[in-house]
């Protein structure tokens, strides 16, 4: 991503936000972060962008491909839902500035002019890293006191209490937690707080921790959001994951969620939620990395790159002819990625493909997926139709979710460290 090591948040207000193809989409207006227990950095989550229509969205920081020469690029791919402030979120320029906050060695109370924000090295997180801030009080008849910039651990007065048991502390209180250990834990709360962490949660985050969460949870968790918000965290699980949890509702709820998804995301759903829950095609990702055979190996390994992609899914990818959007044009073959990196970068992954590895049909069921799993040795598999379109692929975790006990995710487990459910 090219970005500035640093940048003022001053210099983003009005700013134009642009998709790839150059056209204005909005203006900055706000931006987003998440405070944290003690005086830890708040991470970035995104921007506040007013369209056109004067409707404000949020643009995650995922979303984000650039900020330069006054501009912000992104992706393209934009959630027109308004934007609602959740209780665990600060707006920077609304909330922050202008705010009266101490420095911690002096005990002096500034004024924060402006906070800056830095990209993390080597990820695509953000977090406000320093403080501008002016020395005395201030106003009208008094002369301005000296203006310096600190770190943010340098000043107290932004961040949130250690002690207390309210949404927002146990919420910085989780965020070094994996989703599968958050999981473990909201699934030991209470009905009432699983509700209040979960509203609290950004959507991105929600989602992957409720593909963790035994099948009543994530019912109980979904029904209790606002259904726009609800078909948002579907879209952002995996597909195959949102799929199952969609089967399990009524019908006419299933309708009226698809009915509120992008048409892309729902087509997807519908297509995954045609086939039987173990089989193949019951367990595939709509969602594998697809190439076309003139993309190079550089092209390839930018892809596999993908932070948001998990290890199974990036350790291949699949050769189709044109569309590359399952279901694909005829597929071709697939690329391991260690084979990726043994070539040049100017090699047509065209020309690599391993062309001896079968693929799964759709139908095919789980004794025979694990069965060609082992034989293999592949953390996952394509999946093709009898027209030689790919239509998704099967990763060893699914696998492994389907053989398992249906009770397994209620199994304790140790955690590093033990959350207080705070009660009612």
């Amino acid at each position: 991503m090219s970005a500035p090591s640093r940048i003022f948040v001053s210099h983003l207000s009005g700013v134009a936000v642009f998709d790839p193809n150059g056209d204005q989409v909005g203006r900055v207006r706000d931006l987003v972060a998440m405070l944290r227990v003690g005086r830890r950095p708040p991470r970035l989550l995104g921007l506040v962008v007013e369209l056109s229509t004067r409707r404000r969205i949020f643009l995650p920081m995922t979303r984000v491909t650039g900020i330069e020469s006054g501009q912000v690029i992104t992706t393209g791919v934009l959630n027109v839902r308004r934007f609602e402030q959740r209780p665990t979120e600060r707006l920077v320029l609304g909330e922050l500035l202008d705010r009266r906050v101490t420095l911690v060695d002096t005990g002096e109370e500034v004024t924060v002019l402006d906070v800056a924000v830095q990209q993390l090295p080597a990820r695509r997180d953000w977090e406000i890293d320093r403080v501008f801030v002016r020395k005395g009080k201030g106003g009208a008849l008094r002369r301005k006191g000296e203006a310096v910039t600190v770190e943010w651990s340098a000043v107290t007065g932004f961040s949130l209490e250690e002690h207390g048991q309210g949404a927002e502390s146990l919420l910085a209180s989780f965020e070094q937690l994996r989703p599968a250990d958050l999981a473990n834990v909201l699934h030991h709360f209470s009905a009432k707080r699983r509700a209040e962490v979960a509203a609290a949660l950004d959507d991105d985050r929600l989602a992957d921790v409720l593909e963790e969460l035994p099948e009543d949870d994530q019912i109980e968790i979904l029904g209790k959001l606002q259904e726009e918000r609800a078909a948002d965290v579907l879209e952002a699980m995996d597909p195959d994951d949102a799929a199952d949890l969609l089967a399990e509702l009524p019908e006419e709820d299933q309708e009226r969620l698809l009915g509120l998804m992008e048409p892309d995301d729902a087509a997807d759903m519908r297509r995954l939620m045609q086939y039987e829950e173990r089989t193949a095609g019951g367990m595939m990702t709509t969602e594998p990395i697809v190439l076309q055979p003139d993309a190079t190996v550089a092209d390839a390994l930018a892809r596999v790159r993908q932070q948001d992609l998990s290890p199974a899914l990036a350790a291949q990818v699949y050769v189709c002819r044109p569309p590359d959007q399952t279901p694909t044009g005829k597929y071709l073959g697939l690329v391991h990625f260690q084979r990726l990196l043994r070539d040049p970068p100017f090699t047509l992954v065209g020309t690599v493909i391993d062309q001896d590895l079968q693929s799964l049909r759709p139908d095919t069921p789980l004794p025979a997926v694990t069965s060609f799993f082992a034989t293999y040795d592949m953390v996952a598999a394509p999946v093709v139709d009898e027209s030689g379109s790919l239509l998704g692929a099967v990763t060893v975790d699914d696998v492994l979710d389907h053989l398992l006990p249906d009770d397994w995710r209620e199994t304790e487990f140790h955690l590093a460290g033990e959350v207080n459910d705070g009660g009612e």
